[in-house]
């Protein structure tokens, strides 16, 4: 195994990329605090397979949607697996399949809660282990998008374009 790298917590981290992510920072010698919705046989999966091949994992459940979720998925990485070095903001949704003239504010608020509200609110609380402002070692913020926010067609995350 690698020399350790420290923590990092990988949203949306149980499957599809953020999970191809997980794998390869623990390969790297990463602890790393694998994310999940509502998936938890999947992040067990995972968490168990980096634990096979000789890494550290956990898998921790949190709405990124949700505030206090967030300071929860960060406070349970701190204690379980120790300060944080890195985040990868990859947790999003598309909000489903709607045409424009059938979309809904409910559809809409979710899609911001979790997309860009979750997303900053868990840049904010690594910003606050990380800085070296607020006694951190500095460290790294990964943000990723998918081409869905760009393409759009009809029918499809219309309602997700810029």
């Amino acid at each position: 195994m690698p020399e350790p790298m420290g923590t990092l917590i990988v949203t949306g981290g149980s499957r599809g990329i953020g999970a191809a992510i997980s794998r390869l920072a623990a390969a790297r010698g990463y602890s790393v605090a694998v994310n999940y919705h509502s998936d938890n046989s999947s992040a067990d999966a995972l968490v168990e397979e980096i634990h096979r091949s000789g890494g550290q994992a956990t898998a921790i459940q949190a709405d990124i949607g949700q505030e206090r979720d967030i300071l929860r998925l960060f406070e349970t990485s701190d204690k379980t697996l120790g300060p944080l070095s890195a985040l990868v903001n990859n947790a999003a949704i598309t909000g489903g399949f709607a045409r424009v003239d059938s979309v809904e504010a409910s559809m809409l608020e979710r899609l911001m809660a979790v997309n860009v509200t979750g997303a900053i609110l868990c840049a904010r609380e690594a910003v606050r282990r990380l800085s070296t402002k607020h006694g951190g070692c500095g460290g790294a913020i990964v943000n990723i998008s998918s081409r869905a926010a760009q393409l759009g067609s009809p029918g499809e995350w219309v309602h997700s374009t810029p």
